[in-house]
């Protein structure tokens, strides 16, 4: 969505450290946090997975 993680910290009101692991993968989102992440990246939740499975799809 074009944010830097520092932008898109500021809009989770988490430090920039959160937004870091999640992108490296070294901490996974749950389901509530990718929520807020999608909302404040102006994106629903459920257009987000519609995308990410035809990237990775399950079979």
């Amino acid at each position: 969505m074009g944010l830097s993680q520092t932008q898109l910290a500021e809009r989770l009101n988490k430090p920039q450290s959160f937004v870091s692991k999640y992108e490296s993968g070294e901490r996974q989102l749950r389901i509530l946090e990718l929520e807020a992440v999608c909302i404040a990246c102006g994106a629903s939740s459920a257009s987000f997975l519609e995308r990410f499975f035809k990237v990775y799809p399950l079979n």
